[in-house]
C-alpha cells in the first residue's frame, strides 16, 4: 500500500494537530519537566550526537505527516546532544541559565503569538510596565525603551538615535556629507563596529580608545581625541562605553567619561549587554557610578537577569530621541490620535512578545532575588580567582575580577610552550564534557576564560572547574 494510503485519517484543519494536541503537549511538558529536572546538576560528560541521529538530521524535506510524539522524541534527542548554555559548569562565553518561569513565558508568548509592532492593548502596556521595572532594577533614569533581539540590535538602535541626534536628517540625506565618528574602549564589543557600518558611520571612524591597568576605557585619552577631532571638524555622534567588556569583564568609568562628554553635548551610550545588571548588585553596584548620566543603555536580560534567549532591552533618557529616529508614515500604518506604535520607536517591525518573560520572572521570584543571584556568581568568581592564585601551577590576572569573569593560565614548570598548552587544555576540557569553558587571547597571551552567569552553578562547581583544568592540564603537559 502507498504511503498516503497507510496516513491516519486527519481530524481538523491541514496544520492542526486535530486529536492528538493534548497528547503532544503533555508528552512536551514530559521532556520539559525532565530537562529542568537534568539541569539541576552538572553532567561528568556532554552527550555528543550520535551516528544514528546525525543520520535522521541528513533526512530529505518529509512530503507526509510524521507521528508527532515520535518526531518529539527526535527533537529531544537532538536537544540532549547539543551544548546547553543552562547548565551549572557551562562557563563559556556569556550565555542565559534558562530561567524556568522564563521558557514558561515563551510558551506563552507563542502560543498567543502577539505582535508589538503595533498597538496590542494588554501587551503593549506589559512591555511599557517592564521597561519600567527594569530600570529602576539598573538604576536608570529612562522614560522609554524597547525590547529587541539582542545586545547588537539594542546598540544599533540607540546610536541611530545618536546620529540623529548629532546630525539632524542624516536619516534622511544620509552620510555622504559628513565626517563623523563614534569613540569605545579598545575592548568594546564588535556590535559597536556593525553598528558603525550599517548606520554609514563607516567602521575606520570607530576610535578605540586606549584602556588603562584595569583594562577599562582611558577618560583621559578620550578627552584628547575628541578635541582633536572637533578641531579637524569630525563630528563625534556618540561614545560607547562598556560595562562589562567580553574578554575581561571590565567597566567603564562612567562618571569620568560623562565629565568628558558632557562639555561637547556628546551622546553617551553605555553598552551593558553583559554587565549592566550588576548594577543592582551591592557589591559591584559603586562600579556603576554615572550610569544616570547615560543617555541610552542596552542590556541583555538572557545574559545575566538568566532569562532564556532573545529578551534584550534598550532604553533613553529622553522618549523623543527614538522617536526622532525612526517615527515615519506609511498607509499601511495607522497612528489613532497621532500616537506613536512600537515601530516608530523601534528598528523591528514583527516584534515577539520578548518582555513577557522578565515581567513574569520579576513578578514570580520578585527584584531581591535577582539582586541575591548575581552577587552569587561575583561570590563565585573570586572564589575561583583565590583558588587560582593559591595553586602553584595556575597564573591570574594582576587584578581580581571586576564582575564574573575570570581569565586564568596552567602553567605548570615543565611547560615550554603556556600558550599551545592553554589553548589544548580548553579544548580537552570541552571533550572531557565535566566543565565547558572557552580560551580567550588577552595581551597575546591564551588564557582560559570561566565565566558565572548561571544561577544553578554552586561553589562545588567553582571548585571543580579548577580541578578539572588541573588534573587535565597536568595529563597533557608532557606534549607541550
Amino acid at each position: 500500500m502507498s504511503g498516503v494510503e497507510n496516513r491516519p485519517p486527519r481530524v481538523g484543519p491541514p496544520l492542526s494537530l486535530g486529536d492528538r494536541r493534548i497528547e503532544a503537549l503533555e508528552h512536551a511538558t514530559a521532556i520539559v519537566a525532565h530537562a529542568w529536572r537534568d539541569f539541576d546538576q552538572a553532567r561528568e560528560e556532554e552527550t555528543v550526537p550520535s551516528a544514528e541521529l546525525q543520520n535522521r538530521l541528513l533526512e530529505p524535506l518529509p512530503e507526509e505527516p510524521g507521528d508527532v510524539i515520535a518526531d518529539l522524541d527526535l527533537a529531544a534527542d537532538v536537544l540532549d546532544a547539543s551544548l546547553a548554555q543552562s547548565r551549572p559548569r557551562y562557563l563559556a562565553y556569556i550565555g542565559s541559565s534558562g530561567l524556568e518561569i522564563g521558557a514558561v513565558a515563551d510558551l506563552l508568548a507563542h502560543s498567543y503569538d502577539i505582535n508589538l509592532a503595533l498597538d496590542a492593548r494588554g501587551a503593549t502596556q506589559l512591555e511599557n510596565q517592564t521597561i519600567g521595572w527594569l530600570a529602576s532594577f539598573l538604576g536608570y533614569p529612562a522614560t522609554a525603551g524597547s525590547f529587541t533581539s539582542g545586545g547588537t540590535i539594542s546598540n544599533l538602535t540607540a546610536l541611530a538615535a545618536a546620529r540623529e541626534r548629532a546630525l539632524p536628517g542624516s536619516r534622511t540625506t544620509g552620510m555622504a556629507n559628513h565626517a563623523a565618528a563614534l569613540y569605545c574602549s579598545a575592548e568594546a564589543h564588535y556590535s559597536v563596529t556593525r553598528a558603525a557600518e550599517l548606520l554609514g558611520i563607516g567602521r575606520d571612524n570607530v576610535r578605540a580608545i586606549p584602556t588603562d591597568d584595569r583594562r577599562r576605557m582611558s577618560a583621559a585619552a578620550l578627552e584628547r581625541q575628541l578635541q582633536s577631532d572637533r578641531a579637524a571638524g569630525i563630528m563625534p555622534i556618540a561614545v560607547v562605553a562598556t560595562t562589562g567588556t567580553t574578554l575581561t569583564g571590565a567597566v567603564d568609568p562612567l562618571n569620568d567619561i560623562a565629565d568628558v562628554c558632557e562639555p561637547y553635548g556628546t551622546w553617551i551610550h553605555v553598552d551593558g549587554a553583559y554587565g549592566l545588571p550588576a548594577a543592582a548588585a551591592p557589591s559591584s553596584a559603586p562600579l556603576f557610578q554615572g550610569l544616570e548620566r547615560a543617555n541610552s543603555v542596552s542590556v541583555d536580560a538572557h545574559k545575566w537577569m538568566f532569562v532564556p534567549k532573545a529578551c534584550s532591552a534598550v532604553l533613553v533618557r529622553r522618549a523623543g530621541d527614538l522617536a526622532t529616529a525612526f517615527s515615519h508614515n506609511e498607509a499601511y500604518i495607522p497612528h489613532e490620535d497621532d500616537a506613536l506604535n512600537a515601530v516608530d520607536v523601534t528598528l523591528e517591525y514583527s516584534r515577539p512578545f520578548r518582555a513577557l518573560k522578565l515581567w513574569l520572572a520579576l513578578r514570580v521570584h520578585g527584584a531581591q532575588a535577582f539582586r541575591d543571584a548575581i552577587e552569587e556568581n561575583l561570590r563565585q568568581a573570586n572564589l575561583l580567582y583565590d583558588l587560582a592564585a593559591a595553586h602553584p601551577d595556575f597564573e591570574t590576572r594582576p587584578h581580581r575580577p571586576q564582575l564574573s569573569i575570570v581569565p586564568l593560565r596552567h602553567v605548570p614548570p615543565d611547560c615550554s610552550d603556556a600558550d599551545r598548552h592553554n589553548d589544548d587544555l580548553c579544548r580537552a576540557m570541552q571533550r572531557d564534557g565535566r566543565v565547558y569553558i572557552s580560551p580567550a587571547i588577552i595581551d597575546g597571551r591564551t588564557w582560559l576564560r570561566p565565566c558565572f552567569t548561571n544561577f544553578r552553578t554552586t561553589e562545588d562547581d567553582v571548585r571543580t572547574t579548577l580541578a578539572v583544568a588541573a588534573e587535565i592540564g597536568t595529563a597533557i603537559c608532557g606534549d607541550h
